[in-house]
Protein backbone atom coordinates (compact mmCIF):
# COMPACT_ATOMS: atom_id res chain seq x y z
CA UNK A 1 0.00 0.00 0.00
CA UNK A 2 1.60 3.27 -1.14
CA UNK A 3 0.91 6.16 1.21
CA UNK A 4 1.25 9.90 0.60
CA UNK A 5 1.16 12.51 3.37
CA UNK A 6 0.08 16.03 2.40
CA UNK A 7 0.46 18.97 4.78
CA UNK A 8 -1.81 21.86 3.71
CA UNK A 9 -0.42 25.17 4.99
CA UNK A 10 -1.84 28.60 4.16
CA UNK A 11 -0.64 32.01 5.24
CA UNK A 12 -3.95 33.92 5.24
CA UNK A 13 -5.55 32.51 8.38
CA UNK A 14 -8.31 34.80 9.68
CA UNK A 15 -7.50 34.30 13.36
CA UNK A 16 -3.73 33.90 13.00
CA UNK A 17 -2.15 35.22 9.77
CA UNK A 18 1.21 33.65 8.97
CA UNK A 19 0.57 30.79 11.39
CA UNK A 20 2.76 28.12 9.68
CA UNK A 21 5.78 30.44 9.99
CA UNK A 22 5.18 31.35 13.65
CA UNK A 23 8.16 30.43 15.81
CA UNK A 24 7.66 27.55 18.22
CA UNK A 25 10.57 26.29 20.27
CA UNK A 26 13.01 28.15 18.05
CA UNK A 27 11.77 26.93 14.66
CA UNK A 28 8.75 27.58 12.39
CA UNK A 29 5.62 25.61 13.20
CA UNK A 30 5.61 24.04 9.73
CA UNK A 31 9.03 22.55 10.56
CA UNK A 32 7.55 20.75 13.56
CA UNK A 33 4.79 19.27 11.42
CA UNK A 34 7.17 18.29 8.61
CA UNK A 35 9.62 16.62 11.00
CA UNK A 36 6.86 14.71 12.82
CA UNK A 37 5.22 13.46 9.64
CA UNK A 38 8.37 12.49 7.74
CA UNK A 39 9.75 10.54 10.72
CA UNK A 40 7.18 7.84 9.91
CA UNK A 41 8.86 5.03 7.88
CA UNK A 42 5.49 3.81 6.52
CA UNK A 43 5.16 6.87 4.26
CA UNK A 44 6.25 6.67 0.64
CA UNK A 45 6.21 10.43 0.10
CA UNK A 46 5.32 13.66 1.88
CA UNK A 47 4.69 17.16 0.55
CA UNK A 48 3.65 20.53 1.96
CA UNK A 49 0.85 22.12 -0.08
CA UNK A 50 0.71 25.91 0.11
CA UNK A 51 -0.40 28.97 -1.85
CA UNK A 52 2.21 31.27 -0.30
CA UNK A 53 5.80 31.71 -1.49
CA UNK A 54 7.02 32.55 2.04
CA UNK A 55 5.86 29.19 3.35
CA UNK A 56 7.27 27.45 0.28
CA UNK A 57 10.69 29.02 0.85
CA UNK A 58 10.66 28.05 4.53
CA UNK A 59 9.93 24.43 3.62
CA UNK A 60 12.68 24.37 1.01
CA UNK A 61 15.10 25.74 3.60
CA UNK A 62 14.22 22.74 5.76
CA UNK A 63 15.04 20.45 2.84
CA UNK A 64 11.36 19.60 2.57
CA UNK A 65 9.18 18.86 -0.42
CA UNK A 66 6.66 21.58 -1.30
CA UNK A 67 4.07 22.20 -4.01
CA UNK A 68 2.37 25.49 -4.83
CA UNK A 69 -1.42 25.25 -5.04
CA UNK A 70 -4.31 27.56 -5.90
CA UNK A 71 -5.39 30.18 -3.37
CA UNK A 72 -9.10 29.57 -3.99
CA UNK A 73 -9.43 26.29 -2.10
CA UNK A 74 -12.14 26.18 0.56
CA UNK A 75 -10.33 23.61 2.72
CA UNK A 76 -7.15 21.65 3.23
CA UNK A 77 -8.91 18.64 1.74
CA UNK A 78 -9.40 20.50 -1.54
CA UNK A 79 -5.71 21.46 -1.49
CA UNK A 80 -4.83 17.79 -1.03
CA UNK A 81 -6.95 16.92 -4.05
CA UNK A 82 -4.98 19.33 -6.24
CA UNK A 83 -1.64 17.88 -5.08
CA UNK A 84 -2.79 14.32 -5.69
CA UNK A 85 -3.94 15.24 -9.20
CA UNK A 86 -0.58 16.86 -9.97
CA UNK A 87 1.45 13.93 -8.66
CA UNK A 88 -0.64 11.44 -10.61
CA UNK A 89 -0.05 13.53 -13.73
CA UNK A 90 3.66 12.93 -13.10
CA UNK A 91 3.01 9.20 -13.16
CA UNK A 92 3.06 8.64 -9.41
CA UNK A 93 0.44 6.37 -7.86
CA UNK A 94 -0.75 6.16 -4.26
CA UNK A 95 -3.40 4.12 -2.47
CA UNK A 96 -3.91 6.31 0.59
CA UNK A 97 -3.51 10.04 1.25
CA UNK A 98 -3.08 11.37 4.80
CA UNK A 99 -4.05 14.99 5.41
CA UNK A 100 -2.12 16.53 8.33
CA UNK A 101 -2.87 20.23 8.76
CA UNK A 102 0.09 22.59 8.99
CA UNK A 103 -1.01 23.73 12.46
CA UNK A 104 -0.59 20.28 14.08
CA UNK A 105 3.01 20.50 15.42
CA UNK A 106 2.54 17.64 17.88
CA UNK A 107 1.06 15.00 15.58
CA UNK A 108 2.36 11.59 16.67
CA UNK A 109 3.69 8.68 14.65
CA UNK A 110 1.35 6.26 16.45
CA UNK A 111 -1.63 8.33 15.33
CA UNK A 112 -0.51 8.18 11.70
CA UNK A 113 0.14 4.43 11.98
CA UNK A 114 -3.36 3.99 13.39
CA UNK A 115 -4.86 5.82 10.40
CA UNK A 116 -2.90 3.72 7.90
CA UNK A 117 -3.93 0.52 9.68
CA UNK A 118 -7.60 1.40 9.05
CA UNK A 119 -7.02 0.75 5.34
CA UNK A 120 -6.20 -2.89 5.98
CA UNK A 121 -9.99 -3.15 5.79
CA UNK A 122 -10.95 -3.09 2.13
CA UNK A 123 -14.19 -1.22 2.85
CA UNK A 124 -12.47 1.78 4.50
CA UNK A 125 -13.07 4.92 2.45
CA UNK A 126 -12.03 7.66 4.88
CA UNK A 127 -10.35 7.34 8.29
CA UNK A 128 -9.92 9.71 11.21
CA UNK A 129 -9.25 9.65 14.96
CA UNK A 130 -11.06 10.16 18.25
CA UNK A 131 -9.94 10.41 21.87
CA UNK A 132 -11.85 10.09 25.14
CA UNK A 133 -13.24 13.26 26.71
CA UNK A 134 -12.41 13.50 30.41
CA UNK A 135 -13.63 16.92 31.51
CA UNK A 136 -16.85 18.93 31.38
CA UNK A 137 -14.96 21.84 29.85
CA UNK A 138 -13.96 19.67 26.89
CA UNK A 139 -17.41 18.14 26.60
CA UNK A 140 -19.38 21.38 26.47
CA UNK A 141 -16.96 23.52 24.45
CA UNK A 142 -18.17 24.07 20.86
CA UNK A 143 -14.51 24.28 19.83
CA UNK A 144 -14.15 20.57 20.58
CA UNK A 145 -15.91 18.48 17.96
CA UNK A 146 -17.59 15.37 19.29
CA UNK A 147 -18.17 12.11 17.40
CA UNK A 148 -20.41 9.07 17.85
CA UNK A 149 -19.80 5.78 16.03
CA UNK A 150 -21.61 2.57 15.19
CA UNK A 151 -20.53 -0.85 16.48
CA UNK A 152 -18.17 -1.27 13.51
CA UNK A 153 -16.28 1.90 14.37
CA UNK A 154 -17.75 4.04 11.59
CA UNK A 155 -18.83 7.60 12.36
CA UNK A 156 -22.55 8.20 12.70
CA UNK A 157 -22.29 11.95 13.31
CA UNK A 158 -19.95 14.77 14.31
CA UNK A 159 -21.17 17.76 16.30
CA UNK A 160 -19.98 20.78 18.23
CA UNK A 161 -22.65 19.88 20.79
CA UNK A 162 -22.23 16.99 23.24
CA UNK A 163 -23.57 13.81 21.63
CA UNK A 164 -25.43 11.77 22.69
CA UNK A 165 -27.76 13.94 24.75
CA UNK A 166 -28.57 12.22 28.07
CA UNK A 167 -32.23 12.84 28.67
CA UNK A 168 -33.26 13.18 32.30
CA UNK A 169 -29.66 13.29 33.57
CA UNK A 170 -28.04 16.38 35.08
CA UNK A 171 -25.24 17.58 32.80
CA UNK A 172 -22.62 17.41 35.54
CA UNK A 173 -23.24 13.62 35.65
CA UNK A 174 -23.01 12.97 31.91
CA UNK A 175 -19.35 11.91 31.94
CA UNK A 176 -20.08 9.48 34.76
CA UNK A 177 -22.81 7.71 32.80
CA UNK A 178 -21.68 7.89 29.17
CA UNK A 179 -18.44 7.64 27.19
CA UNK A 180 -17.87 10.76 25.09
CA UNK A 181 -15.27 11.20 22.37
CA UNK A 182 -13.53 14.21 20.89
CA UNK A 183 -12.66 14.21 17.20
CA UNK A 184 -8.94 14.53 16.41
CA UNK A 185 -8.91 16.28 13.03
CA UNK A 186 -6.42 14.25 11.02
CA UNK A 187 -7.84 12.43 7.99
CA UNK A 188 -6.77 9.71 5.61
CA UNK A 189 -8.49 8.92 2.31
CA UNK A 190 -8.39 6.14 -0.18
CA UNK A 191 -7.20 8.05 -3.25
CA UNK A 192 -10.23 7.06 -5.31
CA UNK A 193 -12.46 8.54 -2.62
CA UNK A 194 -10.45 11.76 -2.17
CA UNK A 195 -10.82 12.52 -5.88
CA UNK A 196 -14.60 12.22 -5.51
CA UNK A 197 -15.18 14.13 -2.26
CA UNK A 198 -13.32 17.24 -3.43
CA UNK A 199 -15.96 17.68 -6.13
CA UNK A 200 -18.86 17.71 -3.65
CA UNK A 201 -20.74 20.93 -2.92
CA UNK A 202 -21.12 22.14 0.69
CA UNK A 203 -24.04 20.35 2.33
CA UNK A 204 -26.77 21.56 4.72
CA UNK A 205 -25.36 19.82 7.82
CA UNK A 206 -21.86 21.02 6.99
CA UNK A 207 -23.10 24.60 6.79
CA UNK A 208 -24.98 24.25 10.08
CA UNK A 209 -22.04 22.96 12.12
CA UNK A 210 -19.18 24.28 9.95
CA UNK A 211 -17.71 20.75 9.71
CA UNK A 212 -16.69 19.51 6.27
CA UNK A 213 -16.79 15.83 7.29
CA UNK A 214 -20.57 16.09 7.52
CA UNK A 215 -20.59 16.74 3.77
CA UNK A 216 -18.99 13.36 3.23
CA UNK A 217 -21.45 11.58 5.53
CA UNK A 218 -24.42 13.30 3.90
CA UNK A 219 -23.21 12.06 0.53
CA UNK A 220 -23.01 8.45 1.70
CA UNK A 221 -19.28 8.05 2.38
CA UNK A 222 -18.21 6.09 5.45
CA UNK A 223 -15.63 7.39 7.91
CA UNK A 224 -13.81 4.79 10.03
CA UNK A 225 -12.76 6.20 13.40
CA UNK A 226 -9.75 4.86 15.29
CA UNK A 227 -9.18 5.71 18.95
CA UNK A 228 -5.99 7.41 20.10
CA UNK A 229 -5.05 7.88 23.77
CA UNK A 230 -3.94 11.47 23.26
CA UNK A 231 -5.37 14.65 21.79
CA UNK A 232 -3.05 16.89 19.80
CA UNK A 233 -2.62 20.57 20.60
CA UNK A 234 -3.67 22.31 17.38
CA UNK A 235 -2.68 25.97 16.94
CA UNK A 236 -5.54 28.25 15.89
CA UNK A 237 -4.68 31.51 17.67
CA UNK A 238 -1.66 33.34 19.11
CA UNK A 239 -2.93 32.26 22.53
CA UNK A 240 -2.73 28.60 21.41
CA UNK A 241 0.85 29.22 20.30
CA UNK A 242 1.73 30.61 23.73
CA UNK A 243 0.20 27.52 25.35
CA UNK A 244 2.20 25.27 23.00
CA UNK A 245 5.40 27.10 23.89
CA UNK A 246 4.62 26.55 27.56
CA UNK A 247 3.95 22.87 26.85
CA UNK A 248 7.33 22.50 25.16
CA UNK A 249 9.08 24.22 28.06
CA UNK A 250 7.45 21.81 30.50
CA UNK A 251 8.53 18.80 28.42
CA UNK A 252 12.13 20.01 28.33
CA UNK A 253 12.08 20.71 32.08
CA UNK A 254 10.68 17.25 32.86
CA UNK A 255 13.44 15.57 30.85
CA UNK A 256 16.16 17.22 32.92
Amino acid sequence: MRTLAIIPARYASTRFPGKPLAQLGGKPMIAWVWDSVTALPLLDEAVVATDDSRIAEAVKTLGGNVMMTRSTHRSGTDRCGEVLEALEAEGKQFDVVINVQGDEPFVQQEQLKSLIKCFEHDDTQIATLKTAIRSEAELFSPNNVKVVCDHKGNALYFSRQPIPYLRGVDQEKWLQQQDYYKHVGIYAFRTTVLKKVVSLSPSPLEKSESLEQLRWLENGYSIRVSETPTSNMGIDTPEDLAAAEQYLTMKITNKK
